[in-house]
């Protein structure tokens, strides 16, 4: 029995089309087969065929429909390879090699954009149900890329572009308390109801916007509601798996940017020449770790002394064996540091230290020498004062160890974990700290936040350059 041919209806004017994820190039092997690279990652394709190897050299190029697709290769290898050529658009579109267009007529609405590859990397389909209102996630995130917005997600590996304004204004209406039906988003977008409806099914996707429900759970309830937006964005860019994008020791400002000298320095500012601190027998590791304390108490009749403090510094951030390596300085310090990068750098505020003036100084680990960096004025007195009241002290501390960090010298090299890494160094630093601080019988205290706006401020740094990012309190400890 043959079927009548029933033409489809399209009153939407709908269409989808794909073209090659922005990330990825596409080049031919020495073999002359086609080979898809994409950051660490490659898709070799060895023997692609002459219609399939011209529709993937479209693709590098423009955006093709379906119907372009099966047309190309029809008039080049005829309509027998129709089916295979479908087959492997689906295989491109599965495994995340492929960006999608949705469009009305020749308005396109969204680019569906992977931000993972291969299977893993897809989003489940989740379709919109008509009369229920719908609401931007409080984890999405909008950003500028390419001459349009960019909507996006830590929960998902799918990005959404969005090049027509209407769109993008009715999406920003789902952020309103009461959020927006299908039947709402379509007028806000200027599209009927089918187009609508196709638009919410791909922001449900990509978890860009979700019901009311979901998005009052986001707030409410764990785990969600106990993560930052912030928190989670960073956390999931530093952490390759869920996303394919360029991660680690990429060296992307190579030949754009000069890598910036390890040795950090004020030149031209008074300086304290400090003494290198005798070797000498001192308490078993184990007994370090076992008196590690947090101390916040100082004796201010017996303060601090300048060798003391020296060689505290000493123990902690004296650089050594400054070398360059894949063209850039890297250096040694008593802290295992990302790449030799040794990127942190130190700043006492001295209120009370026997032997120096109060004032902010900055360490200078390759000359092991303090450099006066400003006096004790009144950004130095809401330095303090956010210090003090964040270890739940009655006046200033002794010293104050605001840790800086170079970001440029980590972000030349790194990609995507740069910050994450900063933290990281500032947790070994700061264990160092606590056990040096432990073995010479001072008071240590990590603080959770700084007054970094203060410090900025007081050094007249630039934290763009080189913000603050941990503080560590240290002075006497009292005698009993």
């Amino acid at each position: 029995m043959v079927l009548a041919q029933v033409p489809v209806k399209r009153p939407t004017g709908l269409s989808e089309s794909m073209r090659l994820r922005r990330d990825a190039t596409l080049s031919t092997s020495d073999g002359g087969g086609l080979i898809l690279r994409q950051s660490r990652f490659e898709l070799v394709m060895a023997k692609p065929g002459v219609g399939r190897r011209a529709l993937l050299l479209r693709l590098a190029e423009h955006w093709v429909s379906h119907l372009d697709a099966n047309r190309l290769v029809s008039e080049i290898e005829g309509e027998a390879q129709i089916m295979r050529t479908q087959v492997l658009l689906r295989r491109l579109v599965m495994h995340c090699w492929l960006d999608r267009r949705i469009a009305l007529g020749d308005r396109p609405l969204l680019e569906v954009m992977p931000q993972g590859l291969g299977q893993a990397g897809a989003e489940p389909e989740r379709r919109h149900q008509p009369g229920c209102a719908y609401r931007l996630s409080r984890f999405a995130a909008l950003r500028a890329q390419d001459g349009r917005m960019v909507a996006g997600t830590p929960l998902s590996t799918v990005d959404i572009g969005l090049p027509d304004p209407r769109v993008l204004g009715a999406l920003l209406a789902a952020a309103a308390q009461d959020g927006c039906d299908a039947a709402a988003f379509a007028a806000a977008a200027g599209i009927d109801d089918v187009a609508a409806g196709r638009v919410l099914d791909e922001l449900l996707a990509a978890r860009v916007v979700v019901s009311a429900a979901d998005r009052a759970a986001e707030s409410a309830q764990p785990p969600q509601a106990l993560w930052s937006p912030e928190d989670l964005g960073v956390h999931g860019r530093s952490r390759p798996g869920r996303h394919a994008l360029p991660i680690g020791g990429t060296y992307r400002f190579m030949g754009r940017f000069p890598a910036p000298p390890l040795h950090a320095s004020f030149p031209g500012r008074p300086s304290v020449a400090l003494s290198v601190p005798e070797a000498r027998p001192g308490p078993s590791f184990g007994d370090v770790l076992a008196a590690r304390r947090t101390v916040r108490e100082h004796d201010d009749a017996h303060p601090i002394t300048l060798a003391q403090l020296g060689e505290f510094l000493y123990r902690v951030q004296h650089t050594t064996d400054i070398r360059t390596l894949d063209g850039h300085e890297v250096g040694r310090r008593p802290y295992p540091s990302g790449g030799g990068l040794c990127e942190l750098e130190l700043y006492p505020m001295v209120t009370a230290c026997a032997g120096i003036d109060a004032g902010l100084y900055h360490y200078d680990g390759v000359e092991h020498r303090l450099e006066r960096v400003a006096p004790r004025d009144a950004a130095a007195e809401r330095l303090l004062g956010y210090a003090a009241a964040a270890a739940s002290l009655t006046r200033p501390p002794q010293v104050l160890l605001v840790v800086t960090a170079r970001v440029q010298r980590l972000m030349w090299k790194y990609e995507g974990l740069g910050y994450a890494m900063i933290l990281k160094n500032c947790g070994i630093m700061t264990e160092l700290m606590y056990l040096v601080a432990a073995a010479m019988g001072l008071a240590p205290c990590a603080l959770g936040a700084g007054d970094s706006a203060a410090f900025a401020t007081l050094s007249g740094l630039d934290p763009l350059v080189e913000p603050s990012v941990a503080d560590f309190l240290l002075g006497s400890r009292v005698r009993p």
